[in-house]
């Protein structure tokens, strides 16, 4: 019974995530969504989309294309007529039930403001953010390119920014950059030491005037914004603490409910 209840509620924050409306592109005149990417961000768990380098959300998108494509050949073959298919479908029947029985127990829980006031207050440690920067990188072979790039944004001025993201267009599109674009927000921690160390030594809108060095190659980084270490605010978090205690108290219910229908059902354990 733990084993599903966790698998429910696994599947139940992917169903909840988004309302899907925001498109990405058309194949054959359908729509490739949020949704289509989240099948595909299953497999980065702890990874937002929106949080992905440009190149990266690029090869996300045509992932979810050619799976469209995929879907739409399978459908067109008429898989769904056949013997596999619906064995298939049959075995995860009775665990989609459980699956959208769950959905429906979460959307009758209510949460009250002054639960999630006192929860926030009780656990103020939790909700700490360390210091973060936003940059945006450009990652080549040689430390000669890097140097190319950085004398090429000297000239630009304060319009650096727009420069660097000029410039990794044009290199990742002829194949001379290995990786380029926004890296959004993040923490010292979640970049290789080099890469951080420079990073975080940057003020809001400089970029490196050496190459940096990594393990990947050679970077050039600008930082867009710095954010200072701090408690997040509780309206920042609000939803966050909100669905969290609807987990909690859907676990709860579940359990008394578990053991409710135990009670009244005939049930044999053999050894």
């Amino acid at each position: 019974m733990r084993k599903i209840l966790i698998s429910s509620i696994v599947a139940l924050s992917l169903m909840q995530s988004a309302s899907f409306a925001k498109t990405y592109a058309e194949v054959n005149g359908k729509p490739i969504t949020e949704k289509d990417v989240a099948a595909l961000m299953r497999s980065l768990p702890g990874v937002a989309f929106e949080q992905l380098p440009e190149d990266a959300k690029g090869q996300i998108i045509n992932q979810a294309v050619e799976r469209r494509l995929l879907i739409d050949q399978a459908k067109k073959d008429k898989i769904q007529s056949s013997k596999e298919y619906k064995e298939a479908l049959a075995n995860v029947e009775e665990e989609l039930a459980l699956e959208v029985w769950t959905r429906k127990q979460i959307e009758k829980i209510k949460v009250t403001d002054s639960e999630i006031s006192q929860f926030y207050n009780q656990n103020k440690s939790k909700f700490i953010q360390p210091e973060m920067v936003k940059a945006s990188h450009i990652l080549v072979s040689s430390e000669s390119d890097a140097k190319a790039i950085i004398a090429d944004l000297k000239k630009t001025g304060k319009n650096a920014s727009a420069r660097l993201n000029a410039i990794i267009r044009e290199k990742m599109q002829n194949g001379s950059a290995k990786d380029g674009g926004n890296l959004g927000y993040f923490a010292k921690n979640q970049m290789v030491p080099e890469f951080s160390n420079a990073a975080f030594k940057l003020n809001k809108g400089a970029y490196t005037t050496t190459p940096v060095k990594t393990q990947f190659g050679y970077h050039v980084i600008l930082v867009e914004d710095k954010k200072s270490s701090g408690t997040l605010a509780l309206n920042d978090i609000k939803g966050q603490i909100e669905q969290n205690l609807k987990i909690k108290k859907l676990q709860e219910n579940i359990k008394k409910e578990g053991e409710s229908l135990r009670k009244k059902a005939k049930v044999e354990i053999f050894k």
